[in-house]
């Protein structure tokens, strides 16, 4: 402890103690005298979970592998963004992600909103992380986080080199995503916001990636995600030219939906859970033989949903 009496594993505050504060900032002489004087490298709490993800994040090499030479754990889990690959991976901050693997960090560890260091770095356009990750043995087909896999969410954002590179290396085309949820949403159902990966492309409009798709045996016909099926997404949000591609590929356009589980799925993505029981209580006083499935919709448009 100095002279003065401070503590310097004091805990409290925004960044949780001094090393962390100073990491975050990139004070690199402060965290070094910091470390001399006894700092808890591998402390948990504050902003970012750890010190270790805070230099991660922000982009300080030399802090970074500063804490890495004094034995900061590389792969622990926590904080905002699950641990320091991740963290790296979702700020854009490739000589930190290569150092981190170079020194043992897991590429392929889940936990955190993204779910991986992939999904990471391609929910936040980070492509050359992305590109590296890849190349270095990400799971291209590992699930969970933000956008259910890593196909999903290249397709999301339209990173359409992205998606070829993960074809290439067997990302599973007709894969259901998990849920999809943030820190800002409620998690969802399964299968994703989108069902699977060709519905994610035409939700979001992408003709060139739905082609692809189609090309490596995606399933048109596919039942899940928001809409119920792939045709339904492209007609719901107007676009016409995937809605032509479907149907030229062989999609139903008959196809029926089970209006059950639509109406389930509506709810959930609105976040609506009180309205189901009254809507239902509604449904049921007013007509005890409940046998169209449009009463209870029109139900939910009086209701505002």
């Amino acid at each position: 402890m100095p002279k003065n009496g401070a503590d310097i594993n004091a805990q409290g505050g925004l960044y949780g103690n001094a090393l962390q504060a100073a990491s975050e900032r990139g004070h690199l002489e402060i965290a070094r005298l910091l470390i001399q004087k006894g700092a808890h490298i591998n402390a948990q709490g504050g902003l970012y979970g750890n010190t270790l993800q805070a230099a991660s994040f922000q982009g300080h090499p030399e802090i970074a592998e500063t804490l890495v030479e004094n034995s900061a754990d590389i792969n622990a889990q926590g904080g905002p963004y699950g641990n320091a690959l991740q963290a790296a991976s979702a700020g854009g901050n490739l000589e930190i992600a290569e150092m981190l693997i170079q020194k043992g960090a897991d590429i392929n560890a889940q936990g955190g909103p993204y779910g991986n260091a992939l999904q990471a770095a391609l929910a936040e356009g980070n492509l050359e992380i992305a590109e590296m990750l890849i190349q270095k043995g990400a799971d291209v087909n590992a699930q969970g986080g933000l956008f259910g896999n890593a196909l999903q969410a290249a397709l999301a954002k339209g990173h359409l080199e992205i998606v070829q590179m993960l074809i290439k290396k067997g990302a599973d085309i007709n894969a259901q995503g998990g849920p999809y949820g943030n820190a800002l949403r409620l998690l969802q159902q399964e299968g994703g916001q989108y069902g699977n990966a060709l519905q994610a492309a035409s939700f979001q409009g992408h003709l060139e990636i739905a082609e692809t798709l189609i090309q490596k045996g995606a399933d048109i016909n596919a039942q899940g995600g928001k809409y119920g099926n792939t045709l339904q997404a492209a007609s719901a949000e107007g676009y016409l030219e995937i809605a032509r591609l479907l149907i030229q590929n062989g999609a139903d356009i008959n196809a029926k939906v089970d209006n059950m589980a639509m109406l389930f799925r509506l709810l959930h993505f609105k976040g609506i859970w009180r309205s189901l029981r009254r809507l239902f209580r509604r449904a049921l006083i007013s007509m005890p033989k409940v046998e169209n499935m449009a009463i209870l919709f029109r139900l939910l448009q009086q209701e505002g949903i």
